[in-house]
């Protein structure tokens, strides 16, 4: 996940790869990405030709590297991006950070992305009923099964959003930006 969110970040223009520590690491909910993730990546992508990099003077007169996804990156990313099948759609991470990219992916491939993690769901729900049904879970059990049900319905229902926006495109919630790959 940590290379899609990278290419991502840069797919909003350049980035030094201190601001690019930063943004990753708010995505992931945690204060930076440490460089031991971030910097080999970049190298990585940039042997790829994934991303380029360019020396640019700082703020207080230093040399920074400044690095931007090329034409060959973007299509790896919405390769990568839309490589989602029945494994991972019992990733929340990885459903959810699809989703946050849905606007570089093409509607067929989003409407297979929902459709799959609609399934893991709808799959997760009946095995916890059956457990439910066949266990004496206690109390305290239950109201876990309970509140795992409540969340798998509501991700249902958000799902089910998530469609209608691509169903109607022209609303003002459904329009979806598209940089050229």
């Amino acid at each position: 996940m940590n290379d899609l969110i990278i290419l991502a970040i840069l797919s909003d223009g350049p980035k030094h790869g201190y601001q690019l520590k930063r943004e990753a690491g708010f995505i992931l909910g945690q204060r930076a990405m440490h460089n031991n993730l971030v910097y080999p990546l970049l190298r990585r992508f940039t042997a790829e030709g994934w991303v380029s990099k360019k020396a640019v003077p700082g703020e207080r007169g230093q040399t920074r590297l400044q690095y931007a996804i090329t034409a060959l990156g973007r299509r790896e990313l919405v390769a990568r991006l839309s490589e989602f099948g029945e494994a991972d759609a019992s990733s929340v991470r990885g459903f959810i950070t699809r989703v946050g990219m849905f606007a570089l992916l093409e509607e067929p491939v989003r409407a297979r992305i929902l459709k799959l993690r609609e399934q893991y769901l709808q799959g997760r729900e009946q095995k916890i009923t059956t457990l439910r049904q066949n266990m004496d879970v206690g109390t305290y059990g239950g109201e876990v099964v309970r509140y795992l049900i409540e969340q798998i319905h509501s991700e249902l229902a958000w799902i089910r959003c998530l469609h209608r926006l691509d169903a109607n495109p022209k609303s003002s919630r459904g329009k979806i930006a598209r940089r050229k790959v």
